[in-house]
């Protein structure tokens, strides 16, 4: 009986050791040089722009966005087909460890509908980024007419 005990004990020991082991590597989301672009009052639709990094040494697998000044947010890129530009949903978007992912006007962006109030060069939006490990980040947006300098 005290043998058995013992390697329990031992396999416990091994499992937990082995699992710290694996839960060392993890994906870390940072966002820098957020941004929404000033949209006329009243507008239905606006795009936020930014760049997400991974500082951490796992990939980060963005699974989407939210914020409660809109009543939707996703993530977008535009595309040019036969001379049109169309936007199309980005669905999941893995970021490897050290790598960046812009969000640009002309490219990647948040598709920020029904904004619950009017916003003006000055306000700031939260934005909620969900991960497929769960937590994510959430950033400060401010609203401005151009890009910030990023020198």
């Amino acid at each position: 009986m005290h043998t058995k005990w013992r390697e329990r004990w031992a396999m416990a020991l091994l499992l937990t050791i082995g699992s710290v082991g694996q839960a060392g590597a993890a994906g870390k989301l940072m966002v820098v040089h957020a941004w929404i672009r000033t949209a006329p009052p009243g507008a239905m639709m606006l795009a936020g722009y930014a760049v997400l990094r991974n500082v951490g040494d796992a990939p980060v697998t963005v699974t989407g966005a939210e914020s409660a000044d809109f009543g939707s947010v996703s993530l977008h890129q535009s595309v040019e087909e036969n001379g049109v530009e169309r936007m199309r949903p980005l669905g999941k978007l893995e970021i490897a460890p050290g790598a960046s992912v812009d969000f640009t006007p002309g490219g990647r962006h948040f598709m920020l509908m029904q904004p619950k109030r009017d916003l003006k060069p000055g306000d700031s939006v939260k934005i909620h980024i969900s991960t497929e490990a769960g937590g994510g980040v959430t950033a400060d947006f401010p609203v401005r007419d151009a890009a910030p300098v990023t020198h």
